[in-house]
């Protein structure tokens, strides 16, 4: 499991007189990621160099620096900290000293794993949704069984059979509530996949 950010953060230092700043947010979508870089992109300086990764999807960006010793520099960073749904901007303006490509390697990375470093850090968790079905006299056991395993109902409705909800819950608490609603309601609730 990783983490992503709590909250956005940011961290700059200078480096033979340029200046980098990198600033990070959690994103849900690329689109997200690049609405945050064309935010940043607004400030004039020489470079918005920047990575994202949400999930399987990453993409990364030089701007104008000579080919990975920015993007992908900062992209290691973001995988290196175990991060997912993080956008990274990594700004240079700069000094007047060329840092050659392991100066900017490094100053690019760095920066944005130093930002990571001591961002805050919110757990991703993976949920699950289910449908529950059981009969009118079990409806008190699944109610309890589900607030013991943390999850919410997302939707509910009776019928001629009972009881018809749809739940979210944490994927590692699925196994757990199947087993406490089979044995709380003697193997009638019925817990399946939603779809």
């Amino acid at each position: 499991m990783s983490d992503t950010l709590a909250s956005p953060a940011s961290h700059a230092i200078e480096v033979k007189h340029s200046r980098f700043l990198a600033q990070a947010a959690p994103v849900e979508s690329a689109a997200q990621a690049l609405a945050f870089l064309a935010d940043i992109a607004r400030t004039p300086a020489t470079h918005h160099c920047w990575a994202y990764r949400i999930g399987n999807d990453y993409r990364s960006s030089d701007d104008g620096e000579p080919a990975g010793t920015a993007g992908r520099p900062i992209l290691a960073a973001i995988d290196g900290q175990g991060f997912d749904r993080v956008m990274v901007v990594v700004t240079r303006w700069y000094g007047g000293v060329n840092l050659g490509a392991g100066g900017l390697v490094r100053a690019y990375g760095g920066t944005a794993a130093e930002c990571l470093r001591t961002a805050p850090r919110r757990a991703l968790i993976d949920y699950r949704e289910l449908v529950v079905q059981a009969g009118f006299e079990d409806t008190g056991a699944v109610h309890a069984a589900l607030a013991a395993h943390g999850a919410e109902r997302l939707d509910e409705a009776f019928d001629a059979e009972g009881l018809r909800m749809r739940v979210r819950l944490p994927a590692d608490r699925v196994d757990a509530l199947a087993a406490q609603l089979r044995d709380a309601t003697r193997n009638r609730a019925r817990i399946g996949d939603n779809g």
